[in-house]
């Protein structure tokens, strides 16, 4: 179980835009009155789950799934919320449009006005509009809405890596509008469309459209678009007579706005310019408003040259993300959702997968001002259902998906389906598979005809696991103009090595499509350390490897058009198990956005800027055991830049300069017991960089009766080959040895390992309840015989660690297994009676772990001891029935 992560707020200060008039510069100055008007009304909600008399006072964005996604309770809430507000309405709106604009809420939604149903909506991840008709305006008007995210096999997504929260999630306004206004109805759209056509480096042609709706009367109407750059200096304009037809539904396309010389936008230079649209009746009154961001690039994608924009090759790197964070579940604050796209661009990253549904306008509305290219998706994962309802579903969510995201510069790629290959249906029934299989291709190709239809500005775009024959025998890669792959050689099969020639051979197969790698990743939990890692341990220095093959394999190949890191930040998944249960470990931050090495690592290869830094400066607690007498050990430290040579100090000593290889330059330190001062220097030019960081070390003597270094403390995982740290105790877990007489350690004994299994070398992910750092339970010895500790004389306290690894149906592969490995490997729990003996005394007597505790709950054992001859610690494990284990053991002075 993951211990609860402390959050951290950011307080973004917001620019604010000046309107200046100058002598000789012509801008354009709007009123303030344009008659939209959008407010906020997250606060005084009051929040009961179903079939719950407990009421309790919210605040938009809200889920009820952030904590109980976090225990050890297999499983979430999955039902119904209902949520309830009394609306404060200003008598002189009575004659305007009054809607609810809900900004996501997942999954099914139904608003009741005063207990009359007003609206509804299917889908989690696009916003909806909701019209109030019958309002009171007396104080009385009460708002209602019932939310759902119960399963239902008619609404993506089916199942997934990522956890389905219920609630309110994102932001809730009141839209009040003019009678005669801008307006998609359907989609819950603004109403206006901006898209550019004919851009070059000399000349950009912007077109606007959109549907005005009118509630008053007949009339004639302007629309008109002024176009100003990013000053608000008027550039050019377009308009438009029109005659407004009572309760009808008014389309309206302007002419071209032309612009010379325009100022391209990319990611180097997002400039943006700025189309205002509006709507004025006969007496010159601004009846509505809409102001939408436009950014002049263009762009292509070739299958054998990769990406181009604004005619220059140009690779895009970056990442996907989830929106989830830490403590907070999916109910994330605007300041933070936009943090996430800066610390994106901060690592030097160009492109953002939005995945695997679209999200709030915030992250997007961050990408066209900071310049990082985009697509953005439909959470079609694993499966489909073959229903009229659900393909409904599917086309209704990629209209709103483009309608609602069709403004955005950013983005370039529209996507609908994610590795839809990867939970096979009626794998034992050979014809009606082949039935699925043309189903889903049936509607893959429904998905790209209406994308196509409805933007033609833009790429359409598949996601698919690494069964390559099985979706060119599907008809799936045909489908789309760009696809990409989820590709994990060595992690979930495999060896990292083998991912270039994968990428070769992927292109041989399919040599007129363009591909991205839209997904790469290996798990690392940031408190997992190893000196010898190997695939499935967690580590970081195993990510730092697995990455660090896999940049350079991408950035060899000029087909590769864009990889998206799998992912920005660790997120939540339910039902996963792992070293953080409910974690999907692969970001490159933690799920509170603290960085790992990895993302440093990517700092160093794709920003531009001169970058320093001291790779393991996270791990502030390190251990080792002495190989000698010595006062020091030797441990490998990294330091990850962008420059050509580092010098490294250690405690005041130059270790001299080494050069940088692939971003890294590789050390072995030789480490004080106690703290070490570290100092990182390097020059880019005449620039000096500098990095700095202090390490405390824990160094376990070989003799536990050396006096130069006193036997204090150790904290021992059995059958690992990993550190481990509590970062609450600031405790570091070392791995343990066989035993050596003055020294300790055990004897006899095996490491657990899965039978069968593809995964770890050694140990279970199971999730280990009743603790925080389960890490510290999912190793053990079977069938050792003794423990020794050659301590010196004095009162000590000993505390053994137990879990049964063993049963509940342990899988061997990942349900996520992207490689279709998908053999399952199920454990009986077995019966294992015996008894231990903490020097020569009978402590624990016929301890049986399944039977007593069940299957991978954690069991602390905790005794005192005093040791008054030379003998030391010695526990004893007699077996009665079977293998006795044993996970892991403290020992601590306490005299």
């Amino acid at each position: 179980m993951l211990l609860p992560i402390t959050n951290k707020i950011y307080s973004l200060s917001k620019p604010i835009l000046l309107v200046l008039t100058v002598v000789c510069i012509t801008q354009y100055v709007f009123g303030q009155s344009t008659g939209r008007k959008v407010i906020n009304i997250n606060q005084g909600w009051s929040f009961h789950k179903e079939n719950s008399s407990i009421i309790t006072q919210v605040t938009i964005p809200h889920t009820w799934n952030a904590i109980d996604v976090m225990d050890d309770e297999p499983g979430y809430y999955r039902g119904i919320g209902w949520y309830k507000k009394k609306l404060a309405l200003k008598s002189e709106w009575k004659n305007k449009k009054i809607s609810l604009y809900f900004e996501g809420a997942n999954q099914e939604t139904t608003v009741y006005l005063n207990g009359k149903k007003v609206g509804s909506h299917i889908g989690g991840y696009t916003a909806f509009t909701v019209p109030l008709s019958g309002l009171k305006f007396n104080g009385t008007d009460e708002i209602t809405v019932k939310v759902d995210n119960s399963f239902n096999e008619n609404i993506a997504p089916l199942t997934a890596d990522f956890t389905f929260f219920g609630g309110m999630y994102r932001n809730v306004s009141l839209v009040v509008l003019n009678p005669i206004h801008f307006e998609d109805n359907q989609y819950a759209s603004k109403g206006v469309y901006v898209h550019t056509t004919n851009v070059s480096k000399t000349t950009a042609e912007v077109i606007v459209n959109g549907n005005l709706m009118n509630s008053s009367a007949n009339t004639d109407l302007t629309i008109r678009t002024i176009l100003t750059d990013a000053t608000g200096k008027k550039i050019n304009e377009a308009k438009a007579a029109v005659r407004s037809t009572l309760n009808k539904r008014i389309p309206f396309t302007l002419s071209a706005i032309k612009v010379s010389n325009p100022i391209l936008w990319s990611p180097e230079k997002p400039y943006l310019y700025q189309a205002i649209t509006q709507l004025v009746n006969k007496a010159g009154k601004v009846l509505d408003e809409v102001k939408v961001p436009v950014g002049l690039r263009f762009f292509s994608f070739d299958a054998d040259k990769g990406f181009f924009l604004n005619g220059m090759p140009y690779k895009l790197i970056g990442t996907s993300r989830h929106q989830d964070f830490a403590g907070m579940g999916n109910a994330v604050p605007t300041a933070l959702q936009v943090k996430d796209v800066e610390l994106l661009k901060d690592m030097g990253g160009n492109f953002l997968r939005v995945a695997h549904y679209p999200q709030d306008q915030a992250v997007l509305d961050a990408c066209d001002r900071m310049g990082i290219l985009a697509s953005v998706e439909i959470p079609i994962v694993n499966e489909i259902t073959e229903s009229k309802a659900f393909y409904t579903n599917c086309k209704t969510m990629q209209l709103e998906m483009i309608k609602q995201n069709y403004n955005h510069p950013s983005v370039i790629i529209w996507a609908y389906m994610n590795e839809v290959l990867l939970r096979m249906k009626f794998g034992n029934e050979p014809e009606r598979k082949l039935k699925y299989l043309a189903n889903i291709e049936k509607l893959a190709q429904s998905l790209e005809d209406l994308t196509r239809k409805t933007d033609p500005t833009r790429y359409t775009m598949m996601s698919n696991h690494g069964d390559v024959n099985g979706y060119i025998k599907a008809g799936l890669v045909k489908i789309p103009m760009l696809v990409g792959w989820n590709l994990y050689q060595g992690w979930y099969g495999g060896k990292s090595e083998d991912f270039g020639p994968n990428l070769d051979k992927i292109h041989q197969q399919i040599p007129d499509k363009p591909l991205l790698v839209t997904e790469f990743g290996a798990d690392i939990d940031p408190r997992i350390h190893s000196f010898a890692p190997v695939r499935f341990d967690k580590s970081l220095e195993y990510g730092m490897l697995y990455h660090q093959i896999y940049i350079a394999a991408i950035l060899k190949r000029p087909f590769v058009a864009g990889a998206a890191v799998w992912n920005l930040a660790d997120f939540n998944s339910e039902t996963r198990d792992e070293t953080m249960p409910h974690i999907n470990n692969k970001g490159l931050l933690t799920l509170d956005r603290q960085p790992k090495n990895t993302y440093y690592l990517y700092k160093a290869n794709f920003q531009t800027k001169p970058y320093l830094k001291i790779g393991d400066g996270s791990w502030k607690v390190r251990g080792g055991i002495a190989t000698s007498n010595e006062h020091t050990l030797t441990q490998p430290l990294q330091v990850i830049s962008n420059t050509d040579t580092v010098e490294l100090f250690v405690n005041g000593k130059s270790l001299g300069k080494k050069g940088v290889n692939e971003r890294v330059s590789n050390w072995d330190v030789s480490f004080n017991n106690g703290k070490n001062e570290i100092k990182a220097v390097s020059f880019a030019g005449r620039v000096k960089l500098e990095d700095v960081t202090t390490l405390n070390f824990n160094l376990q003597p070989l003799a536990l009766t050396n006096l130069e270094t006193p036997f204090t403390a150790m904290n021992i995982l059995l059958g690992s080959q990993r550190q481990f740290v509590d970062e609450q105790k600031h405790e570091i877990w070392l791995p343990s040895q066989s035993y050596k007489p003055g020294s300790w350690g055990s004897v006899g004994g095996e490491a657990f390992k899965i039978k069968n299994s593809s995964r770890q070398s050694y140990g279970s992910d199971k999730n280990i309840r009743g603790t925080f750092n389960d890490p510290i339970y999912q190793t053990q010895l079977i069938g050792l015989e003794s423990y020794q500790l050659d301590v010196p004389k004095g009162k000590y306290e000993v505390t053994m660690h137990f879990a049964e690894l063993m049963g509940n149906g342990i899988q061997s592969v990942l349900p996520y297994n992207l490689d279709s490995l998908i053999a399952v490997n199920k454990e009986v729990p077995p019966q294992r009676v015996f008894d231990v003996y903490l020097n020569d005394k009978l402590v624990i007597k016929n301890i049986n772990l399944a039977a007593t505790y069940g299957v991978a709950n954690s069991v602390q054992k905790k005794f005192e001891c005093s040791v008054a001859d030379d003998k030391g610690i010695q526990i004893l494990f007699k077996s009665i029935k079977g293998k006795a284990v044993l996970n892991a053991l403290q020992v601590k002075k306490i005299n």
